[in-house]
């Protein structure tokens, strides 16, 4: 490239890259959460407009060509730098309603196609022809569960760390699915998992429900949710190990003490609005517990 030129296309990289500083000033006095969002874009952007300038002013050579591709690849960089926490909660607050009420399919379809490009797993609303009859709701702290015949609270931890979760108590009887193990002695550590990190949900108003009780039971049973917290961008995934609450409490679906804590909904009542959508894993390889955006 002639130096003429490439003095030409530094300039302007500069003038971008001013404009860029003194738009970025003034909006951090207005939007400073959402700062860190827009700054990541706004790279993207210069990149962006950066390589068609210079794909549109000169001849395509070899010169060029690398050029963009270096262009290309930075911005595949800002991309990936770009999946923050901010911005999962900016994304999804796009497609939520201003109220806690069910989700459209349109919604849905775009919720989880953005919880799937965030974390890298197939996340859906619907899975094999069945549903909640919701998506989007207000969950409730709920008390541990008996693992196996004989498990108390005394019993339930193995750790100082585990064990402060102590004073959310043990449920009077066994969940919806039964035991998660026969005895302590054959209890495993994907049964400890299950019940550390379960939610409670309304299987019995999913449509279709009442027309195959056995088909539904057989289907929600440990089946693998993601449950995200649109406030905070906070997820983790989770089995349904119990089913409730009542529709008369006003929530709609339940989390264990270690699910209620990652998510942080710990605010007066211990409830607030989350997202819970199925995990697509036959081949059962996506791990239980908090998840981090990839």
């Amino acid at each position: 490239m002639p130096r003429k030129q490439s003095h030409y296309y530094t300039h302007l990289k500069k003038r971008w890259t001013k404009r860029h500083d003194k738009l970025q000033k003034s909006l951090w006095q207005k939007h400073g959460d959402s700062l860190n969002w827009l700054r990541q874009s706004s790279k993207q952007l210069v990149a962006g407009s950066l390589a068609s300038i210079i794909l549109f002013t000169n001849p395509i050579t070899a010169a060029t060509q690398n050029l963009a591709q270096q262009f290309g690849q930075n911005n595949h960089e800002v991309s990936q730098q770009s999946r923050t926490v901010n911005q999962l909660v900016s994304d999804l607050k796009v497609s939520l309603p201003n109220e806690v009420e069910p989700l459209s399919p349109e919604q849905e379809q775009a919720i989880g196609h953005t919880l799937s490009e965030y974390f890298h797993m197939p996340v859906a609303a619907e899975l094999d022809g069945k549903r909640l009859h919701r998506s989007y709701g207000i969950i409730g702290a709920e008390q541990h569960l008996t693992r196996y015949p004989g498990d108390t609270i005394e019993t339930h931890f193995d750790t100082a760390e585990e064990a402060r979760y102590i004073s959310s108590g043990m449920a009077p009887g066994r969940g919806a699915y039964g035991y998660f193990a026969e005895s302590r002695e054959s209890m495993t550590e994907q049964d400890k998992q299950r019940e550390k990190y379960y939610i409670a949900v309304q299987t019995f108003l999913a449509p279709g429900w009442n027309e195959d009780v056995s088909a539904y039971y057989n289907f929600f049973k440990l089946r693998k949710m993601m449950v995200v917290n649109p406030e905070n961008g906070r997820a983790i995934v989770v089995v349904i190990g119990d089913a409730g609450p009542a529709p008369f409490t006003g929530k709609h679906l339940g989390g264990s003490p270690e699910v209620m804590a990652h998510l942080e909904r710990k605010d007066g009542g211990a409830k607030g609005p989350v997202l819970y959508f199925f995990i697509n894993d036959p081949e059962d390889k996506v791990p239980l517990g908090p998840i981090e955006i990839q």
